[in-house]
């Protein structure tokens, strides 16, 4: 986690679209998630989007 102080680290113009959409995704099925309760395969989605996230981050040098 970065401090209030360091700027933001650029991001790639390319991956832009990737990281938002991944992030999204991620976000709707958290909401689902709160509204449908605990279900294994929500899980295991939720879980695959986390390790593309961490996949993309290492890839880009934290530039996301």
């Amino acid at each position: 986690m970065q401090s209030q102080n360091q700027p933001e680290p650029k991001q790639n113009p390319e991956l832009a679209p990737a990281v938002e959409h991944v992030s999204r995704a991620h976000e709707v099925l958290n909401a689902l998630r709160k509204r449908i309760g605990e279900h294994p395969e929500l899980a295991e989605a939720i879980t695959k989007l986390e390790s593309a996230l961490n996949i993309l981050t290492v890839k880009t040098g934290g530039m996301l």
